[in-house]
């Protein structure tokens, strides 16, 4: 039996977790650096599983892993990666290290409070944080439904303890207060996440009678029900097709988060600390519009393709409106937060514009987007942690005492606004282009969201950075070694990336290409003017079949 390297990936982390939280109250430092190992390791199995991920071999998936599970229901332990897969699980593998180092000292006890012998809130911080990574990568790796829904669902555990139990000390008014925002904003972000599940498990229920009617046994295989679908012998109704999708989509759009149902995600991420708060915008929001790409499309084709022109709407309206709210925030990490729901709307346009620019583009801009938004939000949270303030308006003249800070903050904010030469410039450019191929007029308005972006965030920074400096930050200290650690990799990688995508659009684009044989869509040709005068050809002369030819 070839080394189970997919399960691996995941049961690394999760063994973390519990041998983070087993020490004992007063080994704080220790658990630090035990759960920066094990995030460590699973990254380094994470580079593996890309090095032995071949993308040219033509299977959909690799590295597969099936083991009966629950016979009697058809549940399997199938798991499988996709050039889409390894891409969100490299990125996930590679935020979470930095995100640990971030967060070093944001579950440390307050000062002047009372010893507790038992209470092991730096344990239990460092836990959450790789049980997360766990059940997210296994729901990238998952390639049966059923084991999919679990960790799908599994994961808001941990990520409610971390934004109610772990929230961010700089918010307004006393603690009292900021307790009862935190636990408002988990409660918030648990109800939303959990009746999106509901709904999604009453379609994964469904999905399971129609395969046991027609295939004679129930399945949640994916590529089961693919291929029987693909061979004719798994034939849905039109009408429950579209049922069970809007089932899955619905639960997907919470997730990611899709406008209307994205009103949950400022709260979460404004009351948590800054790495939980990248935590969930760049790892844990994947999931939903990764899931879009591998289940919504390749179980439903035909249900995919006739939600897609309200689903363009929508991430229009997300694109636009996400933006509009950001330029108005006087908080940096709403700010943020509404600018990550901007871009979330790109990404799901991308996807449903159903070629492979768009899909191309998305996925690029889900691992670039996860890069950037880590940047920009943990350089926040440090200038944050030294002020105390997340309010725009008591920052002003920090370039002139923290240059370090102000120059890393800057490049975050730029590559937010997809400048070109940074990563998200060739992901968003890739989705507007094949939006706009099929669908023109989406395309030249999902534009406004560029110019937007460009508002809010050189407002932003001309409002924290320059200036006279105000006498609050007259003794900000720069970037520590620590920080600068957590914020160098993340921006050579913008810049690394924005000049040089060729790794990632190998890795992903026969991911894509299958995904749109499935779902059975072609790219759209190009109009060309054959005649630049009517009834003259390339010459002056008139067009033949020649010139034809020349222009297809």
């Amino acid at each position: 039996m070839s080394f189970p390297l997919l399960t691996a990936t995941a049961v690394v982390p999760a063994v973390g977790a519990i041998a983070t939280a087993a020490l004992p109250a007063a080994k704080r430092t220790a658990a630090k650096w035990l759960a920066l190992l094990f995030s460590l390791i699973t990254f380094a199995l994470a580079l593996v599983v890309a090095f032995r991920f071949d993308p040219g071999a033509g299977a959909p998936f690799q590295l597969t892993e099936s083991h009966a599970w629950i016979r009697d229901f058809g549940v399997r332990y199938e798991l499988g990666v996709d050039g889409i897969a390894v891409a969100l699980i490299a990125l996930t593998t590679l935020l979470i290290p930095f995100i640990i180092l971030a967060g070093w000292h944001d579950a440390d006890p307050l000062e002047g409070a009372t010893p507790n012998r038992r209470w092991r809130p730096t344990q239990g911080f460092f836990a959450l944080i790789l049980a997360v990574e766990a059940m997210v990568v296994l729901s990238f790796e998952a390639t049966d439904v059923f084991l999919f829904y679990i960790f799908f669902e599994a994961m808001l555990i941990p990520m409610y303890f971390l934004i109610g139990g772990f929230g961010d000390r700089a918010g307004r008014g006393g603690e009292e207060e900021a307790a009862g925002r935190r636990s408002y904003a988990a409660v918030k972000f648990l109800l939303y996440n959990l009746a999106g599940g509901l709904i999604m498990l009453a379609a994964v229920i469904g999905l399971y009678a129609v395969t046991a009617d027609q295939l004679g046994t129930g399945t949640f295989s994916l590529q089961q029900i693919v291929e029987a679908r693909t061979a004719g012998t798994l034939n849905i109704g039109t009408g429950t097709e579209r049922l069970l999708f809007l089932g899955f989509f619905f639960a997907f759009a919470v997730k990611a988060p899709l406008w209307p149902l994205h009103t949950w995600l400022p709260g979460a991420m404004g009351e948590s600390t800054s790495p939980v708060a990248v935590l969930i915008t760049a790892v844990v929001d994947k999931v939903g519009t990764f899931a879009m790409l591998r289940f919504c499309l390749q179980l439903f084709p035909e249900a995919s393709s006739w939600a897609t022109p309200v689903i363009l709407v929508l991430a229009l309206i997300s694109i636009v409106y996400g933006a509009l709210l950001a330029v108005a925030q006087r908080d940096i990490k709403r700010l943020i937060a509404y600018a990550s729901i901007s871009h979330f709307g790109f990404i799901i346009l991308g996807i449903f514009a159903m070629t492979s620019q768009g899909q191309g583009g998305a996925t690029l801009y889900m691992v670039n987007h996860g890069i950037s938004t880590a940047a920009l939000m943990l350089v926040a949270g440090f200038l944050i942690s030294r002020r105390g303030s997340r309010l725009i308006a008591d920052y002003g003249g920090v370039q002139k005492v923290a240059p370090v800070l102000a120059g890393t903050f800057l490049i975050g904010g730029l590559a937010t606004l997809s400048l070109p030469g940074l990563a998200p410039f060739v992901s968003e450019f890739l989705v507007l282009v094949g939006t706009f191929t099929r669908y023109p007029v989406i395309g030249i308005i999902a534009t406004l969201g560029i110019v937007l972006a460009a508002l809010y965030v050189l407002v932003l920074y001309q409002r924290t950075m320059t200036g006279p400096v105000k006498a609050e930050v007259t003794n900000m200290p720069d970037l520590r070694v620590r920080e600068l650690v957590v914020v160098a990799p993340l921006i050579a990688l913008l810049l690394f990336l924005g000049v040089y995508p060729k790794p990632l659009t190998d890795l992903v684009n026969p991911a894509v290409q299958h995904t749109l044989s499935v779902v059975d869509k072609k790219d759209p040709k190009p109009t060309v003017q054959v005649n630049a005068v009517p009834g003259e050809g390339r010459h002056g002369h008139a067009a033949n079949d020649q010139d034809v030819e020349a222009a297809k």
